[in-house]
């Protein structure tokens, strides 16, 4: 545990190693996971080839151009691809430390937003607008929390406090409370919300967070959840026509019946790009969180099938991935950009299909919207600079502290931990530098 000094005889403590200065430890890097950026780039593609197809359709409805939305998700994906190689780029354990400016850029943007008028069209505190652009504060806080909780949840489970209910539990309640008064009582977004409790839900699970603690809170987001459907008339009436789609298709079901007149009119191979009606006004937000409907509508049941299968196989990786990252901030991090990402599909394509009730939430990658598509594709470059580091077993960092008080009890782990682990056998078991070999990195 200690050290004496070679003139002095003095001990001197261990020093301690940063979890930034431990990560630049991962070693050499390998190619990155190209399979991660291509599924990602046919999401991106798809989603402009449905948003081109109904553009004269939403231009002949709300009176603009028809080239309009389509120029401007172009310039959404450029930005997104900028961010993505901004974010590819950034060493990880930047960002590791840069949790505090991005939360305090998304309070300032959550507060911005609520200082501005809003627009009639859409009567809520939830975007930031300039010229003809918009900015969606909930996107960033969303970036800003899994950056946060997974440097927290990394530290916590460093010292060996991830199940202490005041450094662990209780700085989490704390933050659902604020995402709660936030953005579900101000600024009225029950389902971002949603996805932002189940991402922090699954990375504190991944982390090591007792199910039961989780469960504990699940029970108190519960009532906090059915009080704020109880509070406002238009989550009743959402709920109501959710329980009872047909019942009331004239009134507050309208967008559900709609939702699934889209998707069953399209038939087992769909309609085609070039055709359709319910672009045409019948069915809101068509261009944004409705769709998949107009996608099923034009690709029907296969085209769906198909969809559903790149969205698996973008997941697939992203869980891949965070399987075989060897630090814990990288690990809880793609961990919480595929709970973000996964969780928000379902939530979407669910809703469109009659499974969930209609919330305002976007299909990642899909839907038009450039702060959702700026955001997502970031999200990825993060992921995708993680890649590097992946290793068939990813054995856990450990500072130096730790090493050398393991060296005290048991003599030769150093050696040991140095050469590789020894099993109970004493076969070696290759460390994470042996398993990249293996892979070809």
């Amino acid at each position: 545990m200690w050290s004496s000094h070679p003139a002095s005889g003095r001990r001197r403590p261990p020093r301690r190693i940063r979890p930034e200065a431990a990560e630049s430890k991962l070693g050499r890097r390998h190619r990155p996971d190209y399979w991660l950026m291509i599924w990602c780039a046919v999401l991106l593609a798809i989603g402009l080839m449905v948003v081109y197809a109904i553009s004269p359709a939403l231009g002949i409805t709300n009176h603009t151009q028809g080239s309009y939305y389509v120029t401007k998700q172009l310039l959404a994906i450029g930005l997104s691809v900028a961010a993505f190689f901004v974010t590819a780029r950034i060493p990880l354990q930047w960002w590791q430390r840069a949790y505090k400016p991005l939360l305090v850029a998304a309070g300032l943007a959550t507060l911005l937003a609520l200082a501005l008028p809003v627009n009639p069209a859409y009567p809520a505190h939830r975007w930031v607008r300039f010229g003809g652009l918009s900015f969606e504060s909930v996107e960033l806080v969303q970036f800003a929390v899994m950056v946060w909780l997974a440097t927290f949840l990394a530290r916590r489970v460093r010292q060996g406090t991830i199940k202490s209910m005041k450094l662990t539990l209780k700085p989490l309640v704390i933050a659902l409370l604020i995402i709660g008064v936030v953005i579900v009582g101000i600024q009225s977004d029950l389902g971002s919300a949603g996805v932002i409790v189940a991402m922090m839900a699954t990375m504190a699970y991944v982390a090591g967070l007792p199910l039961k603690k989780i469960m504990l809170i699940g029970g108190a987001v519960l009532i906090m959840l059915v009080l704020a459907i109880a509070a406002t008339p238009y989550r009743r009436a959402r709920l109501e026509s959710y329980l009872h789609p047909q019942s009331n298709c004239h009134g507050s079901g309208y967008q559900a019946c709609q939702a699934l007149i889209a998707v069953g009119s399209g038939g087992m191979v769909g309609l085609g790009l070039g055709s359709g009606v319910q672009a045409y006004g019948y069915l809101p937000e068509a261009a944004n969180d409705s769709i998949f409907a107009i996608y099923a509508e034009k690709f029907g049941f296969v085209g769906a099938i198909i969809l559903l299968a790149i969205f698996m196989a973008f997941f697939t990786r992203l869980k891949n991935i965070a399987e075989r990252l060897p630090d814990d901030f990288s690990r809880f991090l793609v961990i919480g950009i595929l709970a973000w990402l996964s969780i928000q599909t379902f939530i979407n394509i669910g809703a469109m299909i009659g499974l969930l009730p209609l919330k305002g939430i976007t299909l990642p990658f899909i839907s038009y919207g450039g702060t959702s598509v700026v955001f997502s594709v970031a999200a990825i470059g993060l992921a995708f600079q993680a890649s590097q580091y992946t290793a068939f077993t990813a054995n856990r960092l450990v500072d130096e502290e730790a090493a050398a008080g393991d060296a005290v009890r048991r003599p030769g782990a150093a050696r040991a931990g140095r050469a590789g682990i020894r099993g109970n056998n004493g076969s070696r078991r290759p460390d994470w530098r042996d398993n990249a070999r293996r892979a070809g990195y």
